[in-house]
C-alpha cells in the first residue's frame, strides 16, 4: 500500500467518531473523486493557519475542533500542499514590525515540521512538492500576504526568499510602499510605485512569483507590463459574479493573465463568489457604518461587533455553494482554457463564509465531483488541482537559474 494512502487509512479510522464536517454532493462521482483526490497533486495556494494559531494555538498535526485545516482533514480531502499564508495586516506598514511578524509567522511554520516530521514538511522549490504524493506528509510552502515586510530593502526580499517565501502578495487592504489596493480609496502611486517595479525584476530574478490579488486594477497592468515571467492571483476570483468589485479579476484582466502565462486560484468564500452573498457583506457594512456614525461608536468597537451579530440574526447569512465555485472556475475556463485557473480557498482566512460543500480541506474531493459532473476530464482536474500552478513555479525557477 503506498505510504500517503496508509496514513490516509489511519487518520480515518480514527476520525470516524467525530463525523463528517460537510456535506457529499454528487454522489454519482464521490467515489472516482476520492480516489482522484488520493492519487493526484493538490496544491492551494491560500490557507490562513499562521494567523489563525498566532492569535489561538492549536496542535494542527491532529484533529483540532476550530479552524478550517488539520493534518487529518488535510489527509481526508487529499490536500499535499497548502501555501500558508504569512499574513501581515496591513497597520505594520505604518507602525512598523512587519519583518519581525513575518519571521515570527515562519518560526511557527517550521515548528510545525520539527514537532511533527511524520506529518509535515517545509517545500521551497517544486522537485520537493512533486514527493508529496509518495511520502504521505504534507507539504507546507509559504506566501507573504502583504509585501510590508520587504520595508524598501531588496536585501529583505532575499532573506524571505532563504527563508522559504515563493510568493508575495505585494499589498492587502491599504496602499504600501509597493502598490496600491484594491481595497484602498487612497491611490498614492497610480498603481505600482518606483520601488514595487525595482522589487517586481527582482523577485523574477531571485525566483520568487508575483502575486497580483489585492492589488489594485492599475497596479496589474503595472505588474503585467514589467514582469518576465507568469504570474498568479493567489486567492482571486471572477468580476462576473461580483460586479464592481474590484477584489476579484475582470474578464480582460483574466485574458491579460492568461496572456502572460499566469494562474487564477480560486477564492471559495461566499463573498467572493456568489453576487447574492456578496450584496449581503456590502449592505450589512453600509448600514453598521450609518449606525457608528449616528451615535458617534468606534469602527473596531464592542457596538460594531454587537451590530454585526444583531444583523446576522436578523439577516441570515445567504452562502454560496460549491456550484457557485464551479461557476468561477468554468468562466475562466470558457474565457481563456483550463490551463490558466487552480484553487487559492483562503481557508481559515474567509471566516464563516465558506460555501455549502466545501466548508474545510477535507472537502477537495466535493469539489472534484463537481469538476466530474461538468464533465471535466480527469487531465483537465490534474491542471486545476495543482497542474498550472506548478507549470508556473516551474517557469519562475527556471527563469531564476539563468539571472
Amino acid at each position: 500500500m503506498p505510504i500517503r494512502l496508509a496514513v490516509l487509512l489511519t487518520v480515518v479510522l480514527a476520525a470516524t467518531a467525530c463525523g463528517p464536517r460537510d456535506t457529499a454532493p454528487y454522489p454519482k462521482y464521490q467515489e472516482e473523486a476520492q480516489r482522484l483526490a488520493q492519487r493526484l497533486l493538490i496544491v492551494d495556494t491560500h490557507i490562513d493557519v499562521p494567523y489563525r494559531l498566532q492569535e489561538k494555538f492549536e496542535d494542527i498535526s491532529g484533529e483540532t475542533d476550530g479552524g478550517d485545516f488539520d493534518y487529518p482533514r488535510a489527509m481526508r480531502g487529499g490536500l499535499n500542499l497548502p501555501f500558508m499564508s504569512i499574513y501581515i495586516p496591513a497597520s505594520y506598514e505604518r507602525d512598523g514590525g512587519a519583518k519581525e511578524l513575518a519571521d515570527e509567522l515562519i518560526d511557527m511554520m517550521e515548528d510545525l515540521e520539527r514537532r511533527a516530521p511524520a506529518r509535515f514538511t517545509v517545500v521551497t522549490d517544486t522537485l520537493e512538492a512533486e514527493t508529496l504524493l509518495t511520502e504521505g506528509k504534507i507539504g507546507l510552502a509559504f506566501g507573504m500576504e502583504n509585501g510590508a515586510p520587504i520595508e524598501g530593502n531588496l536585501d529583505n526580499l532575499g532573506h524571505f526568499y532563504r527563508r522559504g517565501i515563493r510568493y508575495i502578495t505585494l499589498t492587502h487592504s491599504k496602499a504600501n510602499h509597493i502598490s496600491d489596493s484594491s481595497y484602498d480609496e487612497e491611490r498614492p502611486w497610480g498603481g505600482l510605485s518606483p520601488f514595487g517595479r525595482t522589487l517586481v525584476k527582482a523577485m523574477n530574478e531571485m525566483g520568487v512569483m508575483v502575486d497580483v490579488s489585492h492589488v489594485s486594477d492599475e497596479a496589474f497592468y503595472d505588474i503585467i507590463g514589467v514582469t518576465a515571467v507568469p504570474v498568479i492571483a493567489s486567492h482571486s476570483s471572477v468580476r462576473k459574479f461580483t460586479p464592481g468589485w474590484e477584489r476579484n479579476m475582470d474578464d480582460d484582466m483574466i485574458v491579460a493573465l492568461a496572456d502572460n502565462g499566469g494562474v487564477i486560484q480560486i477564492n471559495f468564500g461566499s463573498s467572493f463568489i456568489n453576487k447574492r452573498s456578496h450584496a449581503w457583506l456590502i449592505e450589512r457594512g453600509k448600514k453598521r457604518d450609518a449606525y457608528l456614525d449616528e451615535h458617534n461608536f468606534l469602527p473596531d468597537g464592542d457596538e460594531a461587533s454587537a451590530f454585526n451579530d444583531q444583523y446576522l440574526e436578523d439577516n441570515p447569512y445567504p452562502f454560496a455553494h460549491l456550484d457557485d465555485v464551479l461557476d468561477n472556475i468554468d468562466h475562466v475556463v470558457d474565457l481563456v482554457g483550463v490551463e490558466h485557473v487552480g484553487i487559492g480557498s483562503d481557508y481559515d482566512g474567509v471566516g464563516d463564509s465558506l460555501p455549502v460543500g466545501l466548508k474545510d480541506v477535507a472537502a477537495y474531493p466535493n469539489l472534484i465531483a463537481g469538476l466530474l459532473d461538468r464533465g471535466y476530464s480527469e487531465e483537465d482536474i490534474e491542471k486545476i488541482l495543482s497542474g498550472n500552478l506548478m507549470r508556473v513555479w516551474r517557469t519562475v525557477e527556471a527563469y531564476a537559474a539563468t539571472h
